[in-house]
Parts: structure tokens; sequence; C-alpha cells
């Protein structure tokens, strides 16, 4: 991990690599390479650990001429951050560079291997014994970079995305994939484009060629594409038209985009929203409830499977289908799932959760379910990307691309498409009255109008920021619909202000946490009027006599929690299912305004990637 760029056209490669290294920040990394062949024929590679400045830093005085390149920014898994562990990696002659996503699972036997060769390492790395196979192959066997690469990727476990220049052949670059995204972009003069997403190349093209996995790409300047598979079958993958604009990969304006992002939230659940709730507000159409609709109805179970921010969104999904349309419900790590030997049926439903669409362990899970012969249904935000293209249907959530590592508009617009799904399932099974199911799909589309409500709190959040920036610990409670979202408050809080944070039930504090709250413990409670109100005071109460620091989030109207919480934060009143969508956003901007009193580079935070395409 953790991105690829690449180019080879009539421009100078350099800026365009560089630029695409920059959007490709927001997945988190360690350090930054580039490889170049220069117009005097040189393949040239520059690593630097650290930000992608540092590598223009490097780069300053440096041959950065040519107009064929790859360029690669790394998220540690096989060595600690260096330059030498940077990516690309020189073959052991020099002519060849490759740059990687992914892990090689048998890197150590081929290394073995390939040492007895007499061939040395530099670097304690995976993807140099790939670069090392494949030129040990080519030069042994007199073979082509496109054959060896065949060769070589038959002798290969694991996963990957790979580009590889050749010195000898410096108008074209061979790319790969197995588990890890790539995509293609077509150029107007012949020119080909490399990435890990679209973003670094939407300001060049928007005609896109995704690879599946299996496929190997051959981009030679002025012709046309050519990819087959390791057996040298031809491959066609789909050529489509992205929608990506620059406003979206730029902060307009905005200090991060993680504040950006928290701010677009109400139209971006407008764009999900729209075309699948009518214009009257009363019905909501799904097409994959249309196409598969026997399937989804009659489901013996739903089993939700995701990580991180994607599974809280799981957890609301969970109250939502099991109130309204009576089917049971259970939501799984999709790390744990798979390796598991789970009870799957062939009429169980699994609903795969993921912003990227190419989470790892996620379409480990999805492939797990198919094997059980379980119905796939996908809920994604990245169009093209594996897991759509890996279950039988599905439904995107049309939030535009989230650049900020620290997930916000996709969390609400993923529990936003858990609504409509969990209504139109409902619906059609029967076990919602009609004037209630019109009742909630209208109310549904009042949500981004109290999110925008609840956006006019940023003053006072960031006021109130300066005052946790002390705390070690946090504590976030909350009960029903809302207990996900404090697990979601905790999570964003440990994200990007390095404060460790732990979100609980409610009612479960006196269990245990309850003895770690003083007068130093900040708490966080989302309190809003619903069934569980009394209950939610009760445990405010249990807290505060403990000598606990209550910041509350409460409902318009309220007049009773002020009385203990030193701080309140009101917000919009709508039906329990929904508040989530509109707690959510207080907590976003809590972690947000902390994280930056505190110093923190919000938007790539330490350690994290933002695409976790490895296990």
């Amino acid at each position: 991990m953790c991105g690829i760029v690449g180019y080879i056209g009539h421009k100078k490669a350099y800026p365009i690599l560089v630029k695409g290294l920059q959007r490709l920040e927001y997945r988190g990394y360690d350090s930054a390479g580039v490889a170049l062949i220069s117009d005097g024929g040189h393949l040239n590679v520059y690593k630097a650990k650290g930000k992608v400045a540092d590598l223009e830093a490097y780069c300053e005085d440096k041959d950065t001429t040519g107009c064929a390149g790859i360029a690669h920014t790394r998220w540690a898994t096989h060595g600690e951050p260096s330059s030498t562990n940077a990516h690309p990696h020189y073959s052991a002659s020099g002519r060849l560079a490759l740059i990687h996503n992914g892990i090689i699972e048998n890197y150590l036997t081929l290394k073995e291997k390939l040492i007895s060769f007499g061939i040395p390492f530099k670097s304690v790395t995976d993807t140099e014994v790939l670069v090392q196979l494949i030129e040990h192959v080519m030069l042994s066997n007199s073979l082509t970079l496109l054959e060896a690469v065949q060769v070589a990727l038959h002798q290969v476990i694991g996963a990957y995305a790979i580009a590889i220049l050749d010195r000898e052949h410096p108008d074209g670059i061979v790319c790969a994939r197995q588990s890890s995204p790539l995509v293609v972009g077509l150029g107007a003069d012949g020119d080909f484009y490399l990435a890990s997403d679209a973003s670094p190349i939407a300001e060049y093209t928007d005609t896109v060629a995704y690879l599946n996995d299996g496929d190997i790409a051959v981009l030679q300047l002025g012709q046309e594409l050519k990819v087959v598979n390791i057996d040298n079958e031809a491959q066609h993958p789909k050529v489509k038209q992205i929608d990506v604009t620059l406003g979206q990969l730029e902060k307009g304006g905005y200090p991060f985009f993680m504040l950006k992002e928290i701010f677009e939230q109400p139209a971006c659940l407008r764009d999900c929203m729209r075309g699948r709730i009518n214009v009257d507000a009363d019905r909501i159409t799904l097409s994959a409830v249309i196409d598969y609709r026997e399937c989804l109805v009659s489901a013996r179970r739903i089993v939700i499977v995701a990580c991180g921010t994607s599974w809280h969104a799981g957890l609301i999904g969970k109250q939502l289908i099991e109130s309204l349309c009576r089917i049971p419900v259970e939501v799984e790590y999709a790390s744990e799932f798979r390796y598991r030997d789970p009870v799957i049926y062939p009429d169980d439903v699994v609903i795969a959760i993921s912003q990227s669409g190419e989470t790892a362990d996620t379409l480990a899970a999805i492939e797990l379910a198919r094997q059980a012969g379980a119905f796939v249904f996908g809920v994604c935000n990245a169009i093209g990307a594996s897991i759509p293209r890996q279950t039988q249907t599905g439904v995107y959530i049309h939030v535009g691309p989230e650049i900020g590592v620290a997930s916000t508009k996709a969390f609400t617009g993923q529990v936003t498409v858990l609504s409509m799904l969990a209504l139109c399932i409902a619906h059609e099974r029967g076990t919602i009255r009609d004037d209630q199911y019109r009742e909630m799909v209208r109310e549904l589309t009042l949500i981004p109008a109290k999110m925008e409500e609840a956006l006019l709190r940023n003053e006072q959040i960031e006021r109130l920021a300066p005052i946790f920036t002390y705390a070690r610990n946090c504590l976030y409670l909350g009960r029903g619909y809302n207990y996900p979202v404090a697990l979601e408050g905790a999570l964003k809080l440990k994200e990007i202000s390095y404060i460790h944070a732990e979100g609980y039930p409610a009612a479960e504090m006196k269990h245990g946490p309850i003895a770690l709250i003083d007068s130093e413990m900040p708490v966080f409670v989302i309190a809003t009027r619903d069934h569980l109100y009394d209950k939610v005071i009760s445990n405010i109460q249990e807290v505060r006599a403990r000598g606990g620091r209550i910041t509350a989030i409460v409902t318009e109207g309220d007049t009773q929690i002020q009385k203990f919480a030193d701080h309140i934060i009101v917000l919009p009143d709508t039906f329990e299912c929904f508040q989530p969508l509109i707690a959510s956003i207080p907590l976003q901007l809590l972690a947000y305004h902390i994280a930056v009193c505190k110093g923190k580079d919000v938007d790539r935070p330490r350690n994290l990637a933002k695409s976790v395409t490895v296990e």
C-alpha cells in the first residue's frame, strides 16, 4: 500500500506524477518515490521518507526529464519507513523499476530462491522480491517483459497492483492487479494514465478502464490498450466515464478536507436520495430491490459484514432492518468473519459495506459468502470498485470522493442507504403500515435540512474544543440507535486527535467503565429524546455523581439534561431511527476541532490508510 500513479505520453511525466501523488496523500503513507525514463534513456529512481513535499525537495537538483514514469506513496507493511524500503524498487541490473500495492505472502520463499541464484537485495520488502523475480525470469528465458510478468505471477501468492518500467522499452508500462485496485485512464492523444483510484487522473481524462483481478495491461504509447491474463488470454475490461470533478478534489477554501466533507453532508445526502425518493416524498424506489425482490423479501437472515466506520453504520442498519422488516440481522467484523467457520444459509442475504469498495477483509468475506451460496448485496461509494463487481447487486451511496482519512460523509451516506433499503424491504414485506411508511419517507427527506441546522453549532463546538485538549481518555455513551453513534464518535476522536476514547452502551457503563470516571474524564452523552430518554438521564446522573464532566447532545426544547450537564449541544428533533444522521454531526465537529487545537494533521492521521487493501 498505498497509492499508485503512472503516465506515458507526450507530456513531461514528472509534474503529472507528483500532482497525482499529492491527490493520493489522503490515503495515508510514510514515504514516496518516482521512477522516470529520462530523455537520455536512463531509468532514474528517486525516493524519500516522509511526505511528497520531501520527495520534491530531494528531486530539485535531479534529472526529472522524460515522458514515461511511475510513482508511489508507501504505507509500510514489510520493513520500516525509509528511503531504502520506499518504492519504486530497481531490479538487480537496474533495467526494471516496479511499484506495488498489496502483500506478497510467499515472498520469503521466493527471496531465498533468488538469493541462491546470487541476486542481491537492498531492502526488506516483499516488493523488491517481485521485481527481482520478474527480471530473473525475463533474462533467464529471453522473454519480453509481458511474458516475464505472466510467468512470475504464476509463482506469486498474495495481493498486488503493480506497474513496471523497462529501460530497454521506454514507450510502455506493464501493470497488473490481483485483489488491489488499478485503473487505466485513456488520454485523447494516445497517452495513458494509471492510478490506484480515479482521483489522480480525473484532471486529465474522464475515460477509464478498471482492471479486474488477474488482468495484465500493456500501456503502449499510441496503441490500443492491451489487456490479457497470466495465460495470455485476451481480456476486455469495460471502458467507463468517471463523474469526478476537480472541485470535489480541492479543499474549496476549507482548511482541511475533513471539515469540507462534514459540511458537504446535507448536499451529499440529497444526492444520495435523488432519483430514489419521488418528488412527492412518499415512495422509495431502489432498482436492486425491484430486480431481486424475492431474494431480499424472503431472506431468512441478513448478515452485515464491514470494518471500522462501515461496521458502525451496519449496527444502525441492523436496528433499522430488524425493527422495520422483522428479519433477524447479524453484524460481523469482516476481518473476523473471513477466518471463522460461519454458518451461512443459501437463503441468507449478506450485505457488504465499504466506502472504497476495495477493503481486503470485506472482499474476502464476500467471497466466503458467495462460496456458501448466499446472496451478496454491496453498499459502496466508489463507482467501479471491486465490491460492486463482486456482488450480485447493491446500492451506491453517491456522496462523492471522500478525501479525509477519517470518514464522515460516507458514514451518513451509508446510514441513509440502509434506511432507504430497510423502508423499501419493509414496504414490500408488508411489515410497515402504509401511513407509517409515507411518514418515514417524508421525514428522511427532511434530514439534510436538519443536518444544516446541526452544522450551525460549529462555532459553539469550536469554542468548546480547547477544553478537551488536555484529556488522555474520553468516554462516549449512547443507547439504542445512538449507541453506534457513540462508537463512531469515539473512533473519530481516536483517529485524528490520538486521544484514547471508548464508545459504550450507557447502561453497560456501570458494569466496568464507571471505574474510570473522575473529574479528569470527559464524558460525551448522546441524549436525544427517544423511548430511552429517561434511562439516559439516570446514566448521566451516575456519571455526575462520580465527578465526571458531561457534554450532552440533546434535542431542542430539552429542559432536563441541562441541569446535569456541563455543556449541551442542541439538535433538531427527528424520528428516533434517523437520529444517528444528525447526532453524528457534532461528534465529527468535536473530533475535528479538538485535533486542530492539538496541532494534528487532520486529513492525514498517522499510521492510517484510507483504503485498507491488505489484511
